[in-house]
């Protein structure tokens, strides 16, 4: 199912087309797809060219791997989630400069990623649904992620399934039209709230 977004201005395909379903047909995806996405997040801009970004992969063809990072998603996610063909956590370093502070810069480098990630997910006919309804404290001890990093979230990956394999709630969000704020309520000039 297509739900093209009805934007203001034409923008790129990919970016019109990119939505987040839950409904995921669970078909394998190729090691080597996965790792395409992978490499347009590595290509990503940051600050001091440092990087942050880290992923943890399970691919669904891994049952164990695939189990054992499902079972770190919170109850809501795991309703739908199990139809992924592939879960992606998304970890961000905030080991930098020792000799500078430490800043957010890190979680703004680490979504640039995770956007270039999610529109490559896009152009290979990949959709992905990220969850910040994960355990995170359990994410950190399974699989031994040091102190000075924290988790982002999990992406959920997959080709489009069927809507009417969703429980509710999900069934109805799935087919619900797609909602975003206007621009003059988001993109200002001049002064704080003036409409760009």
């Amino acid at each position: 199912m297509e739900k093209p977004a009805i934007t203001s201005q034409p923008i790129h395909t990919l970016i019109q087309q990119r939505w987040s379903p839950r409904a995921l047909s669970g078909e394998p995806i190729e090691r080597a797809t996965l790792q395409k996405l992978l490499e347009a997040a590595r290509w990503a801009p940051s600050r001091n060219n440092l990087q942050p970004w880290r992923f943890i992969v399970a691919a669904k063809t891994d049952e164990a791997e695939f189990k054992r990072m499902f079972e770190c998603l919170l109850p809501g996610n795991q309703k739908w989630a199990h139809n992924a063909s592939a879960l992606i956590t998304v970890v961000a370093s905030l080991v930098g400069n020792p000799s500078k502070p430490p800043t957010q810069a890190f979680l703004y480098d680490t979504g640039l990623a995770v956007g270039q990630l999610v529109i490559e997910a896009m152009a290979n006919d990949i959709y992905a649904h990220q969850m910040a309804g994960i355990d995170r404290e359990k994410i950190m001890a399974t699989y031994s992620i040091p102190e000075n990093h924290e988790v982002i979230c999990t992406i959920a990956l997959g080709t489009m399934g069927d809507a009417a394999t969703l429980v509710p709630p999900f069934d109805e969000r799935e087919v619900a039209a797609r909602e975003r704020k206007p621009l003059d309520e988001i993109a200002f000039s001049g002064a704080w709230g003036a409409a760009f």
